[in-house]
């Protein structure tokens, strides 16, 4: 917004330095902080100091002459109602009418672009979710993939084009542990629609048989065999198992609204791991302790001449030659770049507990000369507390599944949403309360700094009147209501020619803050920004909504409130897909 103005400015300073033989450089600018009006701002210590060239000269004086002179020439711009020079500096400040009007205009001509910025061309990955096969889809996985979604959906609107990936557990000793369990106990049978509660029930059977008799670790082990062997019997079941598993995952994707555009596994990258470990053996960054029965080891600290422990020493390959997810991770970020060459950065959003590992991946992937080694990041985030203190154990069967997380968010925001809406059919309340109740699941996760733990409870996720994202659904019900009264017909652009009120003010302010918010958070790889922002403009609408009349206001405040009204719809919208959170129609 305001692009138009700020370039005739600009024009207007560069002509200015033309005619006082002054050089001409980049204008920049910072909004003013808000205080009842709007205003950008630039200083001219740069010109000023350019001015001199080789010479000494008092850089502030020239600065503030240089701003005066330009305050005096700029005066009669129609679109600022004061523009001032303090102290080497050029302030100016929008006619808040006209600010206002521009706000709303660029709102409702932009509708779900609103906030984006332009198309940088600059291809990005991230990387979450990271659920094993063969295990049951349990509230432990769901920051991860409510952070990577919301990252991707952040830079997405920030301009860059995104790939979003995903990095399952495929293969390991808990597929064997499960296939073993399978093909001796349950041969045959197939899952019914609760795909992934079936599947993690065979997996923590298979572990309580193993507890209780110990001995049949000896056919693990033979299990283990056949696989290595690629016996065919095991090899089908693998896949046609491991396909439940996918299956499984993508209906509960789905219900969250979170899609991938590229996969990976972890069993395409045993081989080609092992590949690179012979290349970092060549190289002499690995260093090969098998002969004493070791390891294959890269001694990270001592091949950078570190004399304080940091990166310490990470292990690339067991004593017996088998892989390990160090290796596995090494050949996965050489084929994100394989096939993206152009990618500006590869995110991995995996917990806090993997920091060291990835320290270590990122540097040995450096030392063995990869120039994309820089470009791949860690994003850390802290785990997720239920109540009760519940512990994620999918060995002991004990997690709580994400399918019965939902349905009970579901159940209770079904409760509130029949006594509000008695009128709705039953099909349409299941809907609503689906959407608020996903919505009560995925706030929490993300109003909160990454790497803070957070502890999820049911009354402040499901609070209309708190920091939820019931609160912000409904701030828009209430806006969208007011539309529909008038058959949502918005009124013609006009500006306000009556003195705004104070709510008016603030909710203008909040909108027009959006689109700068979308690209801190993106540069800051930072959702609660946008929690933040989505929960101020929810509230800010509803001090709106509670103190200036709408459809009893006479005109012109009806018609520029309904503007109002309808472009607050919009950024709230907007704010809440951002966040994947559904703006339901009523609630």
């Amino acid at each position: 917004m305001f692009e138009l103005e700020q370039k005739q400015v600009e024009e207007k300073i560069h002509a200015y330095c033309r005619q006082q033989g002054l050089p001409v450089i980049e204008i920049k600018w910072t909004w003013i902080p808000f205080n009842g009006q709007w205003g950008i701002s630039t200083s001219f210590f740069q010109l000023a100091a350019a001015s001199f060239g080789e010479k000494k000269g008092n850089v502030a004086a020239r600065a503030s002459e240089i701003a005066e002179n330009l305050a005096g020439s700029l005066a009669k711009l129609p679109a600022f109602e004061k523009i001032e020079a303090v102290k080497g500096y050029l302030n100016l400040y929008f006619s808040t009418s006209a600010y206002f009007q521009q706000v709303l205009n660029s709102v409702l001509e932009e509708q779900d672009k609103f906030g984006h910025g332009e198309r940088l061309h600059q291809r990005v990955m991230v990387e979450f979710s990271h659920p094993n096969t063969h295990k049951a889809f349990h509230v432990g996985h769901l920051r991860s993939a409510f952070l990577g979604d919301v990252l991707a959906r952040i830079l997405d609107a920030a301009g860059y084009e995104v790939i979003r990936a995903n990095y399952p557990g495929d293969i390991g000793l808990h597929v064997i542990k499960w296939l073993w369990n399978y093909l001796k106990f349950h041969k045959g049978e197939k899952p019914d629609a609760d795909i992934t509660r079936w599947m993690g029930s065979i997996y923590a059977e298979a572990v309580r048989r193993l507890e209780q008799d110990p001995a049949l670790e000896d056919e693990i082990r033979e299990m283990y065999n056949r696989w290595d062997r690629r016996d065919p019997e095991v090899v089908a079941c693998w896949k046609e198992t491991r396909q439940w598993s996918l299956d499984g995952f993508n209906a509960m994707y789905n219900l969250l609204g979170i899609h991938f555009d590229r996969y990976y596994f972890n069993s395409m990258f045993e081989v080609p791991g092992k590949e690179m470990v012979e290349e970092l053996l060549q190289k002499g960054i690995a260093d090969d302790e098998r002969p004493e029965n070791g390891a294959v080891v890269v001694k990270i600290d001592e091949k950078l001449g570190l004399k304080e422990e940091k990166y310490r020493v990470m292990v690339v390959l067991r004593s017996d030659g088998t892989a390990l997810y160090a290796t596995e991770d090494l050949a996965l970020a050489r084929q994100k770049f394989l096939d993206y060459p152009d990618l500006q950065k590869s995110f991995y959003v995996v917990d806090v507990r993997q920091s060291l590992h990835f320290q270590q991946v990122f540097k040995t992937l450096e030392l063995a000369g990869y120039e994309w080694a820089t470009r791949c990041q860690h994003l850390p985030y802290e785990l997720v507390n239920l109540p009760g203190n519940v512990v994620m154990a999918s060995r002991e069967g004990t997690v709580v599944l994400l399918e019965d997380l939902i349905r009970e968010a579901t159940d209770r925001a079904l409760t509130v949403v029949q006594e509000k809406n008695r009128e709705l059919s039953a099909e349409k309340q299941l809907e609503i309360a689906r959407a608020v109740g996903i919505g009560a699941i995925r706030f929490p996760m993300l109003a909160r700094e990454s790497n803070k733990v957070v502890t999820f409870d049911w009354e402040s996720a499901l609070d209309f009147n708190g920091q939820a994202a019931p609160y912000i659904q409904y701030a828009y019900v209430r806006a969208n209501s007011i539309m529909r009264k008038i058959g949502d017909r918005i009124p013609p652009d006009l500006a306000p020619t009556y003195e705004l009120t104070q709510p008016e003010i603030t909710l203008v302010d909040l909108i027009s803050r959006m689109p700068d918010e979308i690209q801190k958070a993106a540069r800051d790889l930072r959702p609660l920004i946008i929690t933040n922002q989505a929960y101020e403009l929810a509230r800010a609408f509803n001090d709106f909504y509670t103190q200036c009349p709408v459809l009893s206001a006479g005109e012109p405040a009806r018609s520029v409130r309904l503007r109002l009204v309808a472009a607050s719809r919009q950024a709230i919208a907007n704010s809440l897909a951002i966040l994947g959170i559904t703006a339901p129609q009523a609630m």
